[in-house]
């Protein structure tokens, strides 16, 4: 069999077509690589002047009230790995900004699809797009003859005759344009590797390791189909026809319409819908209970008690402080409730999602590109989690600094000084590692895994018997 494999890719190598080809997709790769690596710096770079900025405004702001801090407020800003210039995932349609004030949760912003004027349906030029749609069509341009061809000629007859079995031949074939397709995939890695090797981390080195099989599985798996088509229907016509259009229906038209299936089993909220309810909740009170002027009420009472005083006025702190964090409490209760139930319904589409992988391995692969890049919607959410999280503190601090730095009830003029500003901390995002989301990933593994066993079983199956060649 090695015998068999080497002669295909020697065959492959005195095929010019084939040469101008493979020359053509590996310079286009390494080049859309190399750009991609190069716009990621920029916008590293860019991110770290914009944070840098929005840092010294901080330490240079002059003594101020810090209710009215807690509305200027401060950006989170999701950070980029090495691993985002190979798949963009859903970054350039969330966004990577957020901003963060008092009194209310913001939406991500600044995507760079908004700012783009070269929008489509596939996104920008990465190498995730080469690998998952241009590559795979490379392949099953190279198999869909490759036993055909050999049956025609009569080159088969004349292996079988000199003892090589046609499961040999078959699997010979497969492997040889299936090493191409990995030798691609080598060269996106190894320029990543060059332009990043003062980046790479263990968990990056985990991911870019992981990345690479699954992209190779995926390749496995189109020429296995293909070739195993060409074994089955001996016609190179119809092996072709019906591979593009099982590639057409994996590629374009399912992954559209299981989301969609996945929205209506799982349906969202819409935007505006979401604002109104969290709005009523905070003003009314949770499922109408416990409304505003209520709660004001109860801690003003408590507030006098605790500080033995009968008026607002003779409190030795600044209650506005306090009714603004006990606002900031609820609100923060408000949110946990329907972004928790929205989060809920997000992580129930995706599962959906996952699920019809068995149908389809392309939407499998989609979802692990994006997980090994941290560019889906596990790391988007963690990203909004971790500055939620940071945003109640940031605001709490403001909060407690009207509350008890000095000032007393009535006295809306009060200022913080420059230090007090210059000691709130900045949000710093944790990329979260491969190691803490493995479990998010395992149905797509297993389904791609799935898939490659299933198909070199059938197509082992199919070259057992070498009758009617």
């Amino acid at each position: 069999m090695i015998n068999i494999l080497v002669n295909e890719l020697k065959g492959f190598l005195r095929n010019k077509l084939f040469i101008f080809l493979s020359l053509f997709f590996l310079i286009a790769l390494c080049v859309v690589t190399f750009f991609g690596i190069i716009q990621n710096k920029k916008q590293v770079e860019a991110q770290k002047i914009a944070k840098e900025h929005i840092r010294l405004q901080w330490d240079e702001m002059e003594p101020s009230n810090p209710h009215s801090a807690a509305h200027f407020g401060t950006y989170a800003f999701k950070s980029t790995s090495i691993l985002n210039s190979i798949d963009e995932g859903i970054n350039s349609v969330t966004g990577n900004v957020l901003r963060l004030e008092g009194h209310k949760q913001n939406d991500v912003a600044f995507s760079e699809a908004s700012q783009s004027l070269l929008i489509s349906k596939f996104g920008k030029l990465k190498p995730a797009l080469i690998f998952q749609f241009i590559i795979p069509l490379f392949l099953i341009f190279f198999s869909f003859n490759s036993y055909t061809s050999e049956r025609s000629n009569g080159r088969l007859k004349l292996l079988l005759i000199q003892g090589v079995s046609l499961k040999q031949i078959v699997f010979a074939k497969a492997f040889s344009i299936w090493i191409i397709g990995v030798v691609l995939l080598l060269a996106s890695v190894l320029v990543q590797l060059l332009f990043n090797s003062t980046q790479l981390s263990a968990d990056t080195l985990l991911r870019l390791t992981l990345l690479l099989s699954v992209y190779a599985v995926y390749f496995f798996i189109i020429v296995n189909l293909t070739v195993l088509l060409s074994v089955v229907f001996k016609n190179s016509t119809s092996a072709l026809s019906l591979t593009i259009l099982i590639w057409v229906i994996w590629t374009i038209f399912l992954p559209s319409t299981i989301g969609k299936t996945a929205e209506e089993i799982f349906p969202l909220p819409t935007r505006i819908d979401l604002k109104e309810s969290m709005a009523e909740d905070r003003s009314k009170g949770i499922n109408g209970h416990n409304p505003r002027e209520d709660r004001r009420q109860a801690l003003e009472k408590a507030t006098l008690e605790k500080y033995k005083v009968e008026k607002l006025q003779d409190l030795p702190i600044n209650f506005s402080g306090i009714l603004m964090q006990e606002d900031e409490e609820y609100g923060n209760k408000v949110w946990d409730k329907h972004f928790g139930s929205l989060y809920n319904q997000l992580k129930a589409q995706k599962y959906i999602y996952q699920i019809f992988g068995v149908v389809n391995p392309f939407i499998s692969l989609q979802n692990l590109s994006m997980g090994m890049s941290g560019t889906d919607m596990h790391h988007h959410l963690s990203f909004l989690n971790q500055a939620e999280k940071y945003r109640r503190v940031f605001i709490k601090s403001l909060n407690d600094e009207y509350a008890f730095g000095g000032s007393k009830t009535g006295e809306r003029g009060w200022k913080a000084s420059n230090e007090f500003f210059r000691s709130v901390k900045e949000f710093q995002y944790q990329n979260p590692t491969f190691r803490s989301f493995y479990s998010k990933y395992a149905i797509d593994f297993f389904i791609l895994l799935f898939w490659f066993f299933i198909l070199l079983i059938l197509l082992s199956f199919s070259s057992r018997k070498t009758l009617d060649i």
